[in-house]
């Protein structure tokens, strides 16, 4: 295959350098150029045509949100991974770049020797890009097993039939909560599916989406403003109640416990260590409600790198819970739904535009 052209975009020398020089150490990509704003970057995305441009949120001339919203109008635009500071404006402009196409973020570093920093964009960037490169392979296969087939027997709309529909005559115990794990490519799938979900719903839902502190309030905000449910970031020792979707806080672990009464349920926000390199974790969500809800709950793996969740749906499905995949089509990384498709977990497999409809049929009586 051939190497990832990647286009380096950044107002300061000192990114430019770090992150060409962790490009170069990954093996299957060759950085073709930089650029110091964003109209250069536009000049030469035309003239290098890059696969991924890393892209930094803030910057004169032109700002990074503006370098997406120009791409949209390129019949084949490049990725974009865009860096981003670790304030609220930061996570402000990083939700919008989501929700506008980007393929995932990472977090500059605020301090330290160039070494140091080196190795913290190494960790954060190295992953983000060997999961563009498997996206890129899957859709090359794909595009060449779809133009080998005679038109008469290709299916351009394959969404009804990812809903798998429960047995006629099996009693269905109605889900009291659902519970939703999604990593990269979240933004702008939870931008999509959140707003689907009606008032009729009336039931509580949980989100666990990866991303670090401040940013999560930023993503609250934005769904809360396009959702008819109200949306925000989760607090400590809240009631869960119906019709509010809540985001668990960046940084730290969310769960479900018991109120005092017994009869209630309560968030608990905590500091728990991370659970699969991740806090919050979606395992460490699945595992309270797999306790707290049995046989009452829906749990959703969405979009996502790694495998975060699979544990946790197991407990959730051994006792009786209903599990939801997103497919592989329409993932931006399919991690994290993997492992409860191959398993046999999930009850419904469902295209990005039918989960807030499957949803719903686990919530009917």
């Amino acid at each position: 295959m051939e190497k990832l052209k990647i286009l380096v975009i950044d107002d300061t020398i000192f990114y430019r350098k770090i992150i060409t020089d962790v490009l170069k150490e990954i093996s299957g990509v060759e950085v073709v150029g930089t650029a110091n704003n964003g109209k250069i970057a536009m000049s030469k995305i035309a003239s290098l045509k890059p696969d991924i441009i890393t892209l930094d949120i803030e910057m004169p001339e032109m700002t990074g949100i503006e370098v997406l919203e120009q791409l949209k109008d390129l019949p084949s635009p490049p990725a974009a991974v865009m860096l981003s500071t670790l304030t609220h404006k930061g996570g402000e402009m990083t939700i919008r770049a989501l929700e506008l196409g980007a393929f995932d973020f990472i977090t500059k570093p605020d301090a330290g020797k160039m070494a140091d920093n080196l190795v913290k964009v190494r960790e954060s960037l190295a992953p983000v890009i060997q999961a563009f490169k498997r996206k890129k392979e899957y859709n090359t296969r794909l595009r060449t097993k779809t133009a080998r087939k005679p038109i008469s027997e290709r299916t351009p709309d394959r969404t009804a039939a990812y809903i798998s529909k429960y047995k006629k005559g099996k009693r269905i115990t109605p889900s009291e909560i659902i519970a939703v794990g999604i990593s990269t490519g979240g933004p702008n799938a939870l931008a999509k599916m959140v707003p689907m979900l009606s008032l009729d719903l009336n039931v509580p839902v949980l989100i666990v989406q990866h991303m670090p502190p401040m940013f999560t309030q930023s993503l609250a905000k934005s769904l809360d403003a396009k959702s008819k449910l109200t949306v925000k970031e989760a607090e400590n020792n809240e009631p869960v109640l119906p019709n509010i979707v809540y985001i668990a806080p960046g940084g730290r672990q969310m769960k479900v416990a018991a109120g005092h009464d017994g009869s209630t349920r309560r968030i608990k926000i905590t500091d728990d260590p991370p659970e699969n390199s991740c806090r919050p974790s979606a395992d460490y969500l699945f595992r309270s409600i797999s306790e707290h809800y049995v046989g009452r709950a829906t749990g959703v793996i969405m979009t996502g790198m790694g495998s975060d969740g699979a544990k946790g749906l197991e407990l959730m499905k051994k006792n009786g819970s209903r599990v939801i995949a997103q497919n592989k089509e329409t993932c931006t990384v399919f991690g994290m739904p993997r492992y409860p498709i191959e398993n046999n977990l999930a009850d419904i497999i469902a295209p990005l535009e039918k989960i807030a409809e499957a949803i719903a049929e686990t919530v009917k009586q």
